[in-house]
């Protein structure tokens, strides 16, 4: 949502080592920088930060990106929320996200701020009262929770009472009480609070902002919890109750737990496991996951042994199931079915309660499986044939790919056949080559070995976006995923009056298609530590040799395939284009 032009301003007028050193004391270090890492603990430092790259890489833990990707993960940001905090901290106006309405753009901004003030207004009351409700304060207390924690977590206390919130806002028919969701109005047009007698849970974004309440009521009554509605701040399906409190020790251990219910969070967080996150009375949902992998390589999944809780694990991992990253590990625990994590934790202690999220946690491939196979008779063929019908359509959301093809691996093995066999039985399509014309690779043709040259000049052209002239591929020619990337990046970097940096270029590419791709490629180039030193004459020339293979093949590529065509359905079968570049192809080849 936020021009590529103006990313690409920013990224030019933010120095990189400037913005990390603002949160972690870099060092020099010949040509480049180094820290102990941020995102994991360390003794001696790897982290490392390229001036000239405008890269950060750390060869311990993988983790790596430009300013932008550091503030978001240092602070657990989006995109936009990323650029904005950097552009604001060099004066830099961030330009309106694109709109048919920019004014109502505008408008939408301030009723957001405006909205905020208002929940913030209300927690405070919230925390106010709970000092003058010796009910609510017993009732924290009897849970095993100290006046810190409460604290910290901003808990609060709504008194039963029909209008408690005019005290604080006596204009109580403003219609932003009821945006808000703290009021409700009723078919009369009669108004009264929304939460009446309940400890307050401050719901908070990534910002630090309040944007909603969860209300736990005293002693019986229903709903046990309420949360509030939907509203301009509030999106049960996006946002987690306590991340923004759980931000450090989450980037300390580098995992988060994920619980049913605030408590949960607020009981664990008392006794010293910090990284603990609720969702919102609603499943898991892929954004939630998306958002967790931007705080955490390791996100456990913690539920109840029952019906209900191994059901709402397998809707979690059904909803991950797009999300997942190479790097990435998801884990399910399963406790037994007289306790949730507070009664757990304050029943057996912190230690054993993390014992069992080390021993116990099925990794989601092990789950994955188990509960497939637990769902047929294995023994039978027809049971194998029912395990392969219900695996084909989740497998075929996964887009990590060494998990992806581990998971198939193991069906595989499971059902008694190759993996080749078994993406037949699923039905899976050849994989379609993303390319700018309608060409794709022969079969035989992809023995070539153009993948890893491909790659290889991925790797080169993005740490060396100078070097784009370089790349030449032809129009018509059959791309794979690989050489439309590399053909993509030459066009981004030959596009700029100077050469981006490799930051810049990475950016650039940013919710495309071929941003896992670039991920991929650039952690594995950042592994040798050369990568963040000046290319040599020799790097250069490689590059540009493997360019001229790279021709070579695809033209061979395109001569097979429209020699095979004219061979199977005749002459006639070309189109006038292709009839002019098989003569081209063929006289290149003295054929």
């Amino acid at each position: 949502m936020i021009p590529q032009d103006f990313v690409d301003q920013l990224l030019s007028r933010v120095d990189i080592v400037d913005v990390v050193d603002r949160y972690v004391p870099l060092k020099k270090a010949g040509q480049n920088y180094l820290a102990c890492c941020p995102f994991h603990k360390e003794k001696s430092p790897s982290f490392t930060v390229s001036p000239t790259k405008q890269f950060y890489h750390c060869f311990g833990c993988g983790a790596h990106g430009s300013a932008i990707g550091f503030v978001m993960e240092y602070q657990g940001l989006g995109f936009v929320d990323a650029v904005r905090l950097l552009a604001e901290g060099i004066g830099l106006p961030v330009p309106e996200v694109r709109s048919a309405n920019p004014q109502a753009s505008r408008q939408a901004r301030e009723r957001q701020t405006s909205l905020e003030d208002l929940m913030e207004q209300a927690a405070r009351h919230y925390k106010q009262m709970l000092k003058q409700a010796p009910e609510a304060v017993a009732y924290l207390k009897g849970r095993g929770l100290t006046g810190e924690v409460a604290a910290r977590f901003g808990l609060g206390y709504a008194p039963d009472d029909w209008q408690g919130l005019q005290t604080i806002f006596p204009n109580y028919l403003d219609d932003r009480l009821v945006e808000a969701g703290l009021v409700i109005e009723n078919e009369e047009k009669r108004r009264y609070d929304r939460f009446r007698g309940r400890v307050m849970f401050p719901i908070r974004n990534q910002r630090g902002a309040v944007i909603a309440f969860g209300g736990r009521v005293l002693g019986k009554g229903e709903p046990k919890y309420l949360n509030s509605p939907e509203t301009p701040l509030f999106e049960k399906g996006r946002e987690l109750y306590g991340l923004y409190e759980a931000r450090q020790a989450i980037r300390e251990r580098n995992r988060v737990l994920v619980v049913e219910g605030y408590m949960d969070v607020v009981a664990l967080a008392q006794y010293g496991v910090g990284y603990a996150v609720a969702t919102l009375g609603t499943a898991t949902t892929g954004e939630h996951v998306r958002k967790l992998m931007r705080h955490a390589d390791a996100i456990y999944f913690c539920f109840d042994g029952d019906a209900a809780g191994r059901k709402a694990a397998w809707r979690a991992l059904e909803n991950s199931l797009p999300q997942l990253a190479d790097g990435k590990a998801l884990y399910f625990l399963f406790l037994p079915s007289e306790h949730d994590p507070d009664s757990f934790v304050r029943a057996l202690g912190p230690e054993a309660f993390e014992r069992s999220l080390d021993d116990e946690a099925l990794p989601l491939s092990s789950y994955f499986v188990r509960e497939l196979v637990s769902r047929v008779d294995i023994e039978a063929a027809e049971g194998k044939a029912d395990l392969v019908r219900m695996a084909a359509p989740l497998l075929a959301q996964v887009q990590a790919p060494a998990l992806g093809f581990m998971l198939r691996k193991r069906l595989a093995e499971i059902v008694g056949v190759e993996v080749d066999e078994l993406d037949q039985m699923m039905g899976a399509p050849r994989p379609q080559r993303s390319g700018r014309r309608s060409y794709r690779l022969p079969e035989h043709s992809e023995r070539l070995a153009v993948t890893p040259i491909a790659k290889r000049q991925l790797r080169w052209l993005l740490m060396n976006p100078q070097w784009a002239a370089d790349v030449n591929l032809p129009e018509s020619a059959p791309l794979t995923d690989d050489m439309a990337c590399l053909a993509t990046l030459a066009e981004k970097a030959r596009e700029s009056d100077t050469p981006p940096t490799p930051a810049q270029l990475v950016e650039s590419l940013r919710g495309t298609p071929y941003e896992g791709l670039v991920a991929t490629v650039l952690q594995n180039a950042m592994q040798d530590p050369e990568e963040f030193n000046s290319p040599t004459d020799e790097a250069r020339q490689q590059f540009s040799e493997g360019n001229r293979k790279l021709l070579d093949l695809l033209r061979t590529a395109q001569l097979e395939e429209l020699k095979r065509k004219e061979r199977h359905e005749g002459l006639s079968a070309l189109t006038p284009e292709e009839r002019r570049l098989l003569l081209a192809l063929l006289s290149r080849d003295g054929g």
